[in-house]
């Protein structure tokens, strides 16, 4: 059961990823996205550690920091708080605040775990 629940969720991640289509490729030298070479600048934002109404300025702030990627952890420990209880709701709204990282125009390095390395007990 556990198995098909986690499956169908990053089903439904890879459906909201594949929304947004670019080409990566790789020459040998370089990353290439769209055909250009790239050098991505990332930075992390966790968003369990704001609300979801801090996201929007903290997104605009990193791209006007000149990032290209949010990274982030899937903190899994919110989000199954005991075995077959799913919660994707206020701070743990991944989905929001993918689709807000989308809207700003930048990546998203989603770091599925199921380890999180970031000061986050029992990540």
């Amino acid at each position: 059961m556990l198995r098909s629940s986690v499956f169908l969720l990053l089903l439904f991640f890879a459906s909201l990823v594949c929304s947004v289509t670019a080409s990566v490729s790789y020459d040998h030298k370089a990353i290439k996205v769209n055909g250009q070479r790239r050098i991505l600048i990332s930075g992390s934002i966790h968003y369990p550690r704001s609300t979801p109404e801090m996201w929007p300025d903290l997104i605009q702030k990193a791209k006007d920091g000149g990032l290209d990627v949010i990274q982030t952890y899937v903190f899994w420990n919110g989000h199954e708080p005991s075995p077959g209880n799913y919660y994707f709701e206020d701070r743990y709204d991944l989905v929001k605040f993918v689709k807000l990282v989308q809207q700003a125009g930048l990546y998203v390095h989603l770091r599925i775990g199921p380890y999180v390395c970031a000061e986050w007990n029992f990540g």
